[in-house]
C-alpha cells in the first residue's frame, strides 16, 4: 500500500489535533516561560471591587427555566417558580368527541441542562395553582413579579429530583394496546381530574376554536417550589421544544358503535412557541455576609460575591491607569508611548467557597457600559455579527482566548482585555462601569443570567501583596517606546 500526500497530510493534521487536546481543567494555566510574551510586566495596578445587586431582567424566551428553591449559608435563600399559559393541540379548535370523560391529567415538566444544587438528600415540593389573569395578555415579564394565583392546589409533587435520568410511561393507543416507552428526563405532576374536566375537557367549541379564546378562558398555570430538608437546589426545564405538554387522558363514544367507548390521550403544549412561559426568582439575604456588603458598600472586605439568576454581580474599576502613564511619561518624555501586549484580569476563588453541592460558577462574564449606561462587551469580546454587526477588528474571536472559564486547578478564572486596557491608558474610552457576573457554561451572557443558579466568592485586591497571595490583579505586560 502506497503512501500519498494527502495520506501523509492527514496524518500530520491529526497528530496536531491529538497534540493540542487540553483538559478543560486547565484553561487559563500558566503558559511555558519560551512561549510568553515579552516586556515589562506590571501586577500592581489597584483594582476595585465591590458587590451589587444585579438588575431586574425579563424570564421570557430563556434558553432553559429555573425551578427550585436552596439555602445558602453564604447567598441565603433562592426560590425560582414557573408562570405558564397552556396551548391547544394543533392551529384549529380540537373536539373532544361526544359525551367525554377524564380519565387523568399530567404536567409535564422536561428538564434541561444544568441542575445546581443537591438531588442525594433534598426533598422539593412542586406545587401546580391557576393563575387569576390571562398570562397571554401580559406585556411585562421581570422575574421578579409575583403572578396572582389561586389559592387551590391543582397537583403537587413530592420527593427527590432525578433530572439525568430517563424513564418508561405507557402510551395510549386508540384501537390497540398500549405502547411503552422511554422518556426524557421529566416531573410528572398529575393535576385535578375535576378541575381539567370543567375548565378544558367540556369547553365548548367556540372556546377551544381559537388560541385566544382558550387563553382567556384558562388564563395559565403557576409552578412554585420548595424544599423540605437539605440545601436543596434549582432544576432547569426545557420549554424551548415538545417536551412540555399537559398529557390528557379520556373517553369517549365511539365513532362508530355508540356502545362502545375509546380511551384517547391528547397533549395541550407548555412551550415558548405555545404560549408565554416565564420566571420568577426570589433572594433573601437576610443575616447573611451578602447583606453586610449590600447595607454598607463602602466599606473594606477581603472578598466579594457573585451569583447567578440575576442575583450579585461585581462592580471593578482600575482607578490608577492614567497616573501609571503619567508617572512614566514623567520619567522619560511627553511623547513616551506605552504598547500593552498584554492585559489579563485574575480573579482567584476564596479558599473553601468551591464545595459540593455549591461548587464555584463554571463560567463569568465581563462587560462593560458605555456612555449610555447600557452593557456592551469589551473590544477584546466585541465579535462581529454576521449581517448585522461589525464588532471590534481587534476581537478575539474565540471565547476560549477571552477566557472567564474556571480553572479548577488553580481555581481562579483569567479574562484577557488588552484592547480595553490599552484604551483605557489611551483615554479612547472612559471606564463608565465595568462588571463581573456569573454566566452560563453553554452561552455567554452579557445580560442578567436567569440560566445558571452558580455562584462564586473571589478575592478582593490586595496592596502589597506577595506574588503568591490570592487576590483580584490587573497583570499588564507592556513596552515602552519613548
Amino acid at each position: 500500500m502506497k503512501f500519498t500526500k494527502q495520506d501523509l497530510l492527514t496524518m500530520l493534521i491529526g497528530l496536531f489535533l491529538f497534540a493540542s487536546c487540553k483538559d478543560s481543567n486547565t484553561i487559563g494555566l500558566d503558559m511555558d516561560e519560551n512561549f510568553e510574551i515579552k516586556g515589562v510586566k506590571m501586577d500592581t495596578t489597584t483594582v476595585t471591587s465591590q458587590t451589587v445587586l444585579d438588575d431586574v431582567t425579563s424570564g421570557v424566551g430563556l434558553t432553559r427555566h429555573p425551578l427550585g428553591a436552596m439555602s445558602d449559608d453564604i447567598f441565603g435563600e433562592t426560590n425560582a417558580g414557573l408562570a405558564f399559559a397552556l396551548g391547544r393541540p394543533g392551529n384549529t379548535g380540537y373536539s373532544f368527541g361526544k359525551y367525554p370523560a377524564i380519565d387523568s391529567a399530567v404536567l409535564v415538566l422536561p428538564f434541561s441542562t444544568q441542575f445546581y444544587g443537591d438531588t442525594t438528600t433534598s426533598i422539593y415540593n412542586v406545587k401546580v395553582s391557576q393563575l387569576t389573569n390571562d398570562l397571554s395578555k401580559e406585556t411585562s415579564f421581570l422575574i421578579d413579579k409575583n403572578w396572582a394565583a389561586s389559592s387551590a392546589v391543582l397537583g403537587e409533587f413530592n420527593g427527590k429530583i432525578k433530572p439525568t435520568t430517563k424513564f418508561k410511561i405507557y402510551n395510549v393507543v386508540t384501537g390497540k394496546p398500549d405502547t411503552l416507552a422511554t422518556v426524557v428526563p421529566q416531573i410528572r405532576i398529575k393535576l385535578d381530574t375535576t378541575f381539567v374536566g370543567a375548565n378544558i375537557v367540556r369547553l365548548d367549541s367556540v372556546t377551544l376554536s381559537t388560541a385566544n379564546n382558550f387563553y382567556r378562558s384558562l388564563k395559565g398555570f403557576k409552578v412554585t417550589a420548595t424544599k423540605s430538608n437539605g440545601t436543596g437546589g434549582i432544576m432547569f426545564l426545557d420549554f424551548a421544544g415538545t417536551e412540555g405538554r399537559i398529557e390528557l387522558y379520556y373517553k369517549k363514544q365511539n365513532a362508530t358503535t355508540a356502545t362502545l367507548r375509546d380511551t384517547v390521550s391528547v397533549n395541550f403544549p407548555v412551550g415558548r412557541a405555545a404560549g408565554p412561559v416565564t420566571a420568577t426568582v426570589k433572594h433573601n439575604y437576610t443575616g447573611t455576609p451578602v447583606k453586610d456588603q449590600l447595607d454598607n458598600p463602602n466599606g473594606t472586605y477581603a472578598v466579594t460575591y457573585l451569583q447567578a439568576l440575576a442575583g450579585l454581580k461585581n462592580k471593578i474599576s482600575f482607578p490608577y491607569l492614567k497616573k501609571f502613564v503619567s508617572d512614566i511619561k514623567a520619567k522619560n518624555t511627553a511623547k513616551t508611548t506605552i504598547l500593552v501586549n498584554k492585559a489579563e484580569l485574575v480573579i482567584d476563588l476564596s479558599d473553601g467557597t468551591d464545595v459540593v453541592p455549591f461548587s464555584a460558577a463554571q463560567r463569568l462574564a465581563l462587560y462593560r457600559f458605555d456612555i449610555a449606561g447600557q452593557r456592551a462587551n469589551v473590544p477584546d469580546n466585541d465579535n462581529s455579527i454576521q449581517g448585522s454587526y461589525n464588532g471590534d477588528p481587534r476581537a478575539l474571536g474565540n471565547e476560549l482566548l477571552f477566557g472567564g472559564y474556571f480553572d479548577s486547578v488553580n481555581k481562579r478564572y483569567i479574562f484577557t482585555i488588552t484592547s480595553y486596557i490599552q484604551d483605557l491608558l489611551d483615554g479612547k474610552t472612559e471606564d463608565y462601569g465595568t462588571f463581573l457576573a456569573p454566566s452560563s457554561l453553554t452561552e455567554f451572557n452579557i445580560s442578567p443570567s436567569v440560566t445558571s443558579a452558580a455562584r462564586s466568592v473571589i478575592h478582593t485586591y490586595k496592596k502589597g501583596a506577595a506574588p503568591a497571595d490570592k487576590r483580584l490583579r490587573l497583570n499588564i505586560y507592556y513596552t515602552q517606546i519613548n
